[in-house]
C-alpha cells in the first residue's frame, strides 16, 4: 500500500505545469504561479467548510430522527424548541452546502483558467527557446477515421495518405 495520498488527475496535472513553469524566471510566471497556489488554497478551505457544513447537516437530520422517532411529544412543549433549532441548523446546514458547492465549481473554473494561460506561457517557452515545431508528415498514419454501416455490423475503416 502506498504512503501517497489520494491525489486527482486535476491535482496531478496542475502540479506538472507549475514544475514546468519553474523554468521560466519571469515577472508573469510569479503572478500565475501565486495566483494558482491563492485558487487551490481557497478550494482546500471552502472544501473543508463544505463538509463540516455537511457534517453538521447531518448531525440535525439525526437529532430529528431521534426525536420523531423516540420522543413522545415530537411537536409539543420543550421538544418543540430543539426540533425547530434542529430544524433550522440542519436547514441553514444545507444552503450553506450548496452555496460552497456553487463557489467550489467557481474556483474550479478559475483553476481552469489559469491551467490553460500556464499551458500557453509554457508552450511559449519552449517555442521561445526550441524554435517553433515544424510540420510532420503524416504519411501511412492514420488521418481520420469513418464509420461505414453495413445493415447491422458498424465497420470502422479508416483513410490513409
Amino acid at each position: 500500500m502506498s504512503d501517497a495520498p489520494l491525489v486527482s488527475e486535476h491535482e496531478r496535472d496542475t502540479a506538472f505545469l507549475r514544475c514546468c513553469l519553474r523554468y521560466d524566471d519571469s515577472t508573469k510566471r510569479h503572478q500565475l504561479e501565486a495566483r494558482i497556489a491563492q485558487v487551490q488554497r481557497n478550494d482546500r478551505c471552502v472544501r473543508r467548510v463544505m463538509w463540516l457544513m455537511a457534517l453538521l447537516t447531518l448531525l440535525s437530520g439525526a437529532g430529528l430522527a431521534y426525536s420523531a422517532v423516540l420522543l413522545e411529544n415530537f411537536a409539543y412543549g420543550k421538544a418543540l424548541l430543539i426540533t425547530k433549532l434542529l430544524s433550522e441548523v440542519g436547514l441553514a446546514g444545507l444552503i450553506s452546502v450548496v452555496a460552497f458547492v456553487g463557489l467550489l465549481i467557481a474556483y474550479r473554473m478559475e483553476l481552469n483558467r489559469l491551467r490553460e494561460e500556464c499551458r500557453r506561457l509554457f508552450t511559449t517557452l519552449l517555442e521561445s527557446r526550441l524554435g517553433k515545431p515544424g510540420a510532420t508528415s503524416l504519411t501511412g498514419v492514420v488521418q481520420e477515421q469513418k464509420l461505414i454501416v453495413n445493415h447491422n455490423n458498424v465497420v470502422p475503416s479508416a483513410s490513409r495518405f
